[in-house]
């Protein structure tokens, strides 16, 4: 027997919540409902081009069950195992900040919800499996191209310690799909693939947002008490009092969030509310980017190039104006201002905590001390955006400067560390006496705070390199995967995804890695700019 057999499914979403009826296929507007049922589309040649070990044990599933071929034809969309019901959420969203009306899962279908042996709930998903109710004029399916991304992505954001959604699997589906990248009147059949996707649940702000709009609120609150009891049954039996509890747990868990992308470099690039987790985990890999020159202003995303509304450094503020969204959604439940307000005020207070202890883990800092630590932010936050620098790299190298060694020196050796920054620049010619004169004060005041913790630079050193990554999903290194895999080379795929798992260990034989973007990258589609086509 299969291991895929052994799996139990408990599909609580669509035992306890209302299912549309229309069971036709057709694009539609779903009225008083939360979820249509519909199956994946079969294709042609499904082929495995890889999968998460760390996932798979999640679901209890071995190795030589991965392996086999009824787990690709079930995750590629073919055949549905005992248990599986699959269906399409209905949500709608803020799509750059206006109300798009309805949107739904039209691209994903869900597969079911599986309890492994630990009694823990993985709802798992198939993106790009063919067309839902939901899927206004698109198809439903999905590319190599963007599902490369996302595969990579959700695991290598887990082992970098964001919360984040997670991918089982990598299926190409042997179809060719119709995409115009950039909406320019040029598109081109590129391969097709399916994700599975794993999480807890994923409910969106959007689930919420559908229902008030349509002032449906019955069915908002049938909603929300099932969230309550199904992911948050910590906080107790459903009540006015406890759905305020439950809005500020969203708010606190969406800004730890928050945190951890600005932490890493991590930028969404289409951070509409109907992708928001409920749960706080990052959702929706679609035109992302990693920062490599440091640059608040920059987005991946073509769609949003010339608003930059989902930017890097903007992106704890679109955060709170989406949780702000969502407290309309859930007002008519309340109906009273002020407990939101006060929830509202619980995600600034945990950002900003939040940020204060990111910054001063980065610098290697015992704690933030704001007298201090404010002035010293700034001013890094300034020097790495006044010449190309790239941030990974810097915080990594920053680590190694010398300021207490053991046994301790006399004087704090400037060249020394200027130097070791000196690998953290795109453009040396951007180095100016002027602004190595800025640089080496804050050098300076750095070495002073360091020197006020007594830490020594071993441990500084291991407490940085613990928060700092050394190798991210670089934009470059992501399309030169993708550029092998729609040749049939899957290997750099998987070399990725192995390299991903420890990304902040040195891993001396998989260095090249951790080298800044080249110039051939600075500009080509999927290194600097990507859209939301897929």
């Amino acid at each position: 027997m299969s291991k895929l057999d052994d799996l139990i499914f408990d599909n609580r979403f669509i035992r306890e919540l209302p299912a549309d009826e229309e069971t036709i296929n057709n694009r539609r507007q779903v009225i008083g409902a939360c979820y249509s049922r519909v199956k994946p589309t079969p294709v042609v040649n499904p082929q495995r081009v890889a999968y998460s070990r760390e996932v798979a044990e999640l679901l209890d599933l071995t190795t030589d069950a991965c392996e086999a071929d009824d787990f690709t034809q079930a995750f590629a969309g073919n055949s549905l195992i005992a248990g599986m019901d699959p269906y399409a959420t209905c949500y709608g969203g803020h799509q750059f900040g206006n109300w798009a009306g309805q949107l739904g899962d039209g691209r994903a279908i869900n597969l079911g919800e599986i309890v492994n042996k630990k009694g823990e709930r993985w709802a798992i998903q198939l993106k790009g499996a063919g067309p839902t109710p939901y899927s206004r004029t698109a198809d439903g399916l999905a590319v190599l191209r963007s599902s490369v991304r996302e595969f990579l992505c959700s695991e290598a954001m887990y082992h970098l310690g964001v919360p984040t959604t997670r991918a089982l699997s990598l299926m190409l589906t042997g179809e060719n799909v119709i995409r115009d990248m950039f909406y320019d009147g040029n598109p081109k059949a590129e391969p097709g693939a399916v994700v599975c996707r794993v999480a807890p649940s994923f409910t969106r702000f959007g689930n919420f947002q559908i229902l008030t709009a349509r002032r449906d609120i019955a069915l908002l609150k049938k909603l929300v008490d099932y969230t309550i009891r199904t992911d948050f049954p910590h906080l107790g039996e459903p009540s006015p009092a406890v759905y305020m509890t439950w809005f500020t747990e969203v708010c606190r868990r969406t800004a730890e969030m928050i945190v951890h992308w600005q932490r890493v470099g991590f930028v969404h690039g289409v951070m509409n509310t109907d992708n928001m987790s409920i749960l706080g985990l990052t959702i929706d890999y679609g035109p992302y980017g990693w920062l490599e020159n440091y640059d608040p202003n920059w987005t991946p995303n073509t769609t949003d190039a010339e608003q930059r509304r989902y930017r890097f450094g903007n992106q704890p503020q679109i955060a709170f104006w989406n949780l702000g969204q969502l407290a309309n959604a859930i007002y008519p439940l309340i109906e009273q201002v002020e407990p939101f307000q006060e929830a509202l005020a619980v995600y600034t207070e945990t950002f900003e905590q939040g940020w204060q202890a990111m910054m001063a883990g980065k610098l290697g800092l015992n704690a933030f001390n704001k007298p201090t630590d404010d002035d010293l932010c700034t001013e890094l936050i300034v020097l790495l955006q006044l010449v190309e620098t790239d941030m990974t790299i810097f915080y990594r190298q920053l680590a190694k400067v010398a300021i207490n060694p053991e046994p301790l020196s006399t004087e704090f050796d400037y060249d020394a560390a200027l130097n070791l920054l000196a690998a953290a620049y795109y453009v040396p010619e951007q180095i100016t006496p002027e602004y190595k004169t800025r640089l080496t004060i804050w050098l300076k005041h750095y070495s002073q705070r360091v020197q006020n913790d007594c830490t020594p630079d071993t441990k500084r050193q291991q407490q940085m390199n613990a928060v700092n990554p050394k190798y991210v999903l670089r934009n470059y290194l992501a399309q030169l995967a993708i550029d092998k895999a729609e040749q049939g080379d899957f290997a750099m795929v998987n070399e990725l995804l192995e390299l991903l798992r420890q990304p902040y260990d040195e891993q001396p034989d998989k260095e090249k890695f951790a080298a800044k973007r080249p110039d051939w990258a600075r500009q080509r589609a999927g290194c600097s700019m990507l859209s939301c086509s897929s």
